[in-house]
């Protein structure tokens, strides 16, 4: 499904004055040439995939399969194994009530990580209020890991599900999933992935690690907005039936193609750009440590994602920061959905990071599209704005 129109129009502009966009894990630049596939969807075709009475419907219905077995093949499975929804949290709702659904009537014992997204957190605590399931909250160290004992722990305990992050959106450590998948496997549990930071980034082969729910988000994978992918066996038949029932909805279908395009060229040029993309962290990073002083790198350095650079400043309030790059630099505090939130990170505070590195954190996401020029400019914008945020505060005046 690669389209043939070459990634050339998206840039962040530092040379032309433009804000540099360092917030790539909120969301990511459409490639150019998945909006060359998503405008042929949507002006060349008709059709509804529901509607196989006639052809057009036939037509769409083979378009909407032959995305499904594109976005299977970055993960290793087939068409049937994907289900199309309309966002990552949409995917990590079904996921739970298909998981709910099947334990007939009686509550879910699953575990889950205290650094999974906000959305499934808030999806695992309206479910226990409901009393559809029963959760075990495992613990991370310092660098956002969640170890093998904390996963026997959830089992031990008699978790039937396993939900993990793939890797945190936050401080992007990426966890050890063979190891948890081997462990969950050996129980006879099942596993929820959430790998909507990670796919597209990372390999993540599900006939491995046989999840049975891997979440899947085209903002975060050079893709759309609006579309996502909940894959594991069978998928496509998986209903919407809790806590209410309800029709499925109808597809997304320009959605669906412009995220299997998004993952066929991941699966193409992923390691590539990641390894590029690794560098210019690696040299923002430098460029930072070296210029300002009292800085720390959260999360696990020998094992993130590329693009992740999350640091915390001392005597520097994030939010003061964020406001002096304004118009500048694009970064966040934390997870996009908490955007604006007066409290501390629930990731650093599980992670016990100290106060100072709670209150001073920056999330910096870099992608494909950024540029040495950009990590040059940015360097120096931070640098500026942390020094002068301390200098109002009468602190650190470098």
């Amino acid at each position: 499904m690669t389209g043939g129109v070459a990634p050339t129009a998206v840039r962040n502009g530092a040379a032309k004055g433009a804000p540099i966009y360092f917030d790539n894990h909120a969301m990511t630049a459409v490639d150019p040439r998945v909006t060359a596939v998503m405008l042929r969807e949507m002006t060349e075709f008709q059709g509804n995939p529901n509607s196989v009475i006639h052809g057009h419907g036939e037509a769409a219905a083979r378009r909407l399969h032959r995305a499904g077995a594109a976005v299977g093949r970055l993960f290793g499975v087939d068409a049937e194994d994907v289900r199309f929804t309309a966002s990552a949290t949409d995917a990590l709702r079904l996921a739970l009530a298909h998981a709910v659904s099947r334990n007939r009537g009686q509550p879910l014992r699953l575990a889950a990580s205290m650094i999974e997204h906000p959305a499934l957190i808030d999806m695992i605590g309206q479910a226990e209020r409901a009393r559809f399931v029963a959760p075990t909250w495992l613990r991370c160290d310092q660098l956002g890991r969640v170890s093998t004992e904390e996963i026997e722990r959830g089992l031990e305990g008699g978790a039937e599900l396993v939900c993990i992050i793939a890797a945190s959106n936050e401080v992007g450590t990426i966890q050890s999933l063979c190891e948890v998948a081997e462990l969950v496997q050996a129980r006879g549990a099942g596993l929820l992935v959430d790998a909507s930071q990670a796919a597209g980034h990372i390999a993540i082969d599900n006939r491995q690690l046989e999840a049975d729910y891997l979440i899947v988000s085209g903002h975060k994978l050079y893709g759309p907005s609006g579309i996502g992918a909940l894959v594991g066996e069978r998928m496509s038949e998986a209903r919407w039936d809790w806590p209410a029932g309800g029709h499925d909805p109808t597809p997304n279908l320009p959605g669906a193609v412009g995220l299997a395009e998004a993952c066929t060229l991941r699966l193409a040029e992923m390691a590539d750009d990641e390894a590029v993309v690794g560098g210019l962290r690696d040299r923002l990073q430098r460029h930072l440590l070296d210029l300002v002083r009292d800085v720390a790198v959260n999360g696990d350095q020998s094992s993130r994602l590329a693009g992740n650079l999350h640091i915390s400043a001392r005597d520097a309030p994030n939010d003061q920061v964020v406001a002096r790059l304004r118009g500048k630099v694009s970064i966040s505090t934390g997870a996009a959905c908490a955007s604006g939130a007066d409290a501390p990170s629930h990731v650093l505070r599980a992670m016990g990071l100290p106060d100072w590195r709670q209150e001073g954190a920056l999330r910096i996401g870099l992608g494909k599209f950024n540029t040495l020029e950009d990590v040059d400019v940015a360097a120096a914008a931070i640098t500026q704005a942390i020094t002068e945020v301390r200098r109002y505060q009468g602190l650190h005046c470098d």
